[in-house]
């Protein structure tokens, strides 16, 4: 009897500027020394630098296909890959999970990054789900733009100041829009 050659998910996950697409391409690189082959897809939507490649703040990058949706993603997936990576997955529709479960199911290894926190402190899109179906989470800190202690909060200011509850919930953007923020020092005016 064959053995069956279980896929599985990892999740990253963490604030802005807490290394997530950075450890993605990290475990990509791995599986990439170990002659595995990946391929890697980021949502159109992110547009912050060029969308053929994903990127760190640290200036690490890796060529990547950018969907406007997670249908494009089946499509693109070749039967050979074995590790699959999604960056900014919370970006997604609610129908990524479907294709993560599809592509786990096929006995691919799904690495994904992403958001856990919207600047508001809920749980972003997808993130939730894809956390509870995880085989394993990464959850990673920044350091506080304020006082300097371990961050999980995003803080999105406008003008300045604290971004208000109610703003529209994305807004593409990094240092210029962003600061992470623990506990403590992060605001958000209602």
């Amino acid at each position: 009897m064959a053995t069956k050659n279980p896929g599985r998910l990892e999740v990253v996950c963490g604030s802005m500027f807490s290394g997530k697409s950075e450890e993605l391409i990290r475990r990509l690189r791995r599986a990439e020394f170990a002659q595995q082959t990946t391929q890697v897809f980021k949502p159109t939507l992110d547009n912050r630098t060029t969308m053929e490649y994903i990127h760190a703040h640290s200036g690490n990058k890796l060529a990547a296909i950018a969907a406007d949706n997670p249908q494009v993603i089946s499509t693109f997936v070749l039967d050979g890959t074995q590790v699959v990576g999604i960056d900014e997955v919370q970006f997604f529709s609610p129908d990524i999970v479907d294709v993560i479960n599809v592509l786990i199911a096929q006995g691919k290894r799904v690495i994904v990054a992403g958001l856990d926190l919207d600047f508001r402190a809920l749980p972003f899109g997808c993130m939730p789900l894809l956390l509870a179906i995880a085989d394993s989470v990464t959850k990673l800190n920044a350091v506080c733009m304020i006082c300097g202690q371990d961050a999980h909060h995003t803080q999105r200011l406008v003008n300045g100041n604290p971004a208000h509850f109610h703003d529209p919930l994305i807004m593409v953007g990094a240092q210029e829009y962003y600061q992470a923020r623990c506990r403590k020092c992060y605001e958000i005016t209602y």
